[in-house]
């Protein structure tokens, strides 16, 4: 697996994280990948994006570990991105707009006018169908990603910056400052909420009823989504946290954790014992001022995550057409771009050329 996070300084870091006793961490690559600080990350099995206050996405191909291109749709710093599975990508930005990629071709589907003021959040349902966002016009809004139009827009009393469905779909979060709102999907009314202290720079869900919640301090903390109770809190850094990723392998909950102090920590979370401090596998120091983070991970992981997203995306992609209406201008190309299209026109005239001479020869044929 591959721990990727952006800094302040314009940097991709990319460290090779090799379970075992103990983990390691060997540091893989640094990507100049922008010309201003890096505001977020996304990953799925094949590429890692970024977005910058620059205005572009940049593309990266973990794989062949080269850069893959640059999306350019956007006029204003890139606030949000992410995939659903391999085949689409969601981005937001300062200009108010959210833009369906297709990963494929790197084509910009549709360009929505999401918010009358920036685009601070988004998250795409489990299925695919929906996605919701919140900006600085103080709406949360519902999007039908299989039409490409608003569903709903819900007013809000301030600015959220931060929206996240549950791992389930039955659920979702916004984070209003020191905020956090749970709202159920069937009734779209707050069920509960939780406040902390600091502002909330960073919100996880570990499981679907259990939020790991990081403010602007060194604290993380683990609270339950049915009792709004914390059931632990420990200190992480020396620093704020800007940000935290989870994921599950073989049984482990793994979190890991980005700070302005330039570490990135990689911790174990026993659920069955949530009370005890998670203990910490392996931790790096980037000497940056860390930003975003993600987590790419391995062959065996991707194959489970891509197995599950296809069971509850199967019988969706049945009876659905595809998640977006309307197709628009390719925002950028590359040298096996250009190759793919002219070899498919060079196909297309050369099918064109040879009908005449098939006819005429089966005509031949017939006559002899």
């Amino acid at each position: 697996m591959e721990l990727v996070a952006g800094s302040y300084e314009q940097v991709l870091f990319g460290f090779a994280a090799r379970p075992g006793e103990p983990w390691t961490v060997d540091p893989d690559f640094t990507h100049h990948a922008h010309t201003a600080s890096l505001s977020t990350v996304a990953v799925n099995s094949k590429y890692v994006v970024t977005g910058s206050r620059d205005e572009t996405i940049q593309i990266y191909d973990m794989r062949k570990k080269v850069e893959h291109g640059a999306l350019l749709q956007h006029n204003g710093t890139i606030t949000c991105l992410e995939f659903y599975g391999t085949s689409h990508l969601l981005s937001g930005a300062e200009d108010g707009l959210i833009c369906i990629w297709n990963t494929k071709r790197w084509e910009c589907l549709k360009s929505i006018k999401a918010h009358k003021g920036h685009v601070t959040s988004l998250s795409i349902h489990p299925s695919g169908k929906l996605a919701l966002s919140v900006g600085t016009d103080k709406t949360l809004r519902t999007w039908n990603l299989v039409e490409g139009r608003s569903a709903f827009i819900k007013n809000l009393k301030q600015n959220a910056h931060i929206i996240k469905w549950s791992p389930d779909g039955e659920k979702y979060v916004t984070v209003i400052t020191n905020k956090v709102d749970i709202y159920e999907l069937d009734t779209a009314s707050i069920t509960g909420t939780i406040t902390i202290e600091k502002r909330i720079s960073s919100l996880r869900f570990i499981t679907d009823s259990i939020l790991a919640i990081a403010g602007d301090d060194e604290i993380i903390r683990f609270y339950s989504c049915d009792s709004q109770k914390c059931l632990c809190e420990f200190k992480a850094h020396e620093n704020r946290i800007k940000d935290i990723y989870s994921f599950e392998r073989e049984g482990q909950h793994v979190i890991v954790t980005a700070s302005s102090d330039g570490y990135i920590k990689v911790w174990n979370l026993d659920l069955n014992k949530i009370k005890n401090l998670p203990s910490l596998l392996c931790e790096v120091n980037t000497k940056a001022r860390l930003t975003c983070l993600a987590v790419w991970l391995d062959q065996a992981s991707e194959m489970k995550e891509n197995s599950e997203k296809a069971a509850t995306s199967t019988q969706a992609n049945e009876d659905e057409k595809p998640p977006v209406v309307k197709k628009k201008k390719v925002c950028w190309t590359n040298r096996s771009g250009k190759l793919t299209k002219r070899h498919r026109r060079i196909v297309l005239a050369k099918r064109k050329l040879e009908a005449p001479l098939r006819r005429k020869k089966k005509k031949q044929n017939s006559s002899e």
